[in-house]
């Protein structure tokens, strides 16, 4: 959700050493943005920025970037990190410009709690649709991983059937995360929000190419 008015935001972001600047300038070569060869997750929506910001230090041999496209929800994800965090930065973008901004360097996708779209003429803007399938491709290396959390039973289910239809193998699938066996689960913002109330939260990880789960 999109924060408003909030005083000095962008002057903030713009001044941050997390921030990316001129981020299409280093397509295929983000490995030079951390000087280092690990792995790219990226987080495509990220909210205030609590489930990025905590993969990052869980996982140092990891490199995390979190896209999200207001200065004024990014600027709450900034006032978080109160410790250097090397293996992680920050993109203020729009995520239909993905493929103009990645080429062959992404390991993960991680889709948390994404806009649904419930409208049937908005179907091309969910991040699952195919419209959004067809530019991740260029953008993963060979093995193509993506990660969806949701709250929402029509978004799962359409996202499902994307998924499925465009290739992707089914590798983990939650239909109530909190009552399964989860471990070293990583909440977002609005998971904490929905699980507190409640509502079951959905999970699936779908593999393109990938023998098995990252996690395993």
């Amino acid at each position: 959700m999109r924060l408003r008015n909030i005083k000095g935001a962008q002057e903030v972001v713009e001044n941050s050493p997390y921030i990316i600047k001129n981020y299409k300038n280093y397509k295929n070569k983000y490995k030079t943005i951390f000087q280092n060869n690990y792995p790219i997750h990226i987080e495509i929506g990220m909210g205030k920025g609590d489930f990025i910001i905590q993969m990052a230090k869980n996982n140092p041999n990891i490199n995390f970037i979190g896209i999200e496209k207001y200065d004024s929800v990014i600027v709450r994800a900034l006032e978080k990190i109160t410790e250097e965090i090397p293996n992680l930065k920050l993109i203020k973008m729009d995520a239909t410009e993905i493929e103009e901004v990645f080429y062959k360097e992404i390991d993960v996708i991680y889709l948390n709690f994404s806009d649904p779209w419930p409208k049937n003429r908005h179907e091309k803007r969910r991040l699952t649709s195919n419209n959004f399938l067809n530019k991740y491709e260029s953008i993963f290396k060979k093995n193509k991983t993506i990660i969806m959390k949701t709250d929402n039973r029509k978004l799962f289910e359409f996202s499902i059937m994307s998924f499925v239809n465009f290739g992707y193998k089914i590798s983990k699938i939650n239909l109530d995360l909190y009552k399964d066996d989860i471990k070293d689960n990583v909440q977002t913002e609005y998971e904490k929000k929905f699980n507190d109330l409640g509502f079951p939260i959905y999970k699936i990880e779908v593999n393109k190419n990938n023998i098995q789960s990252i996690y395993e």
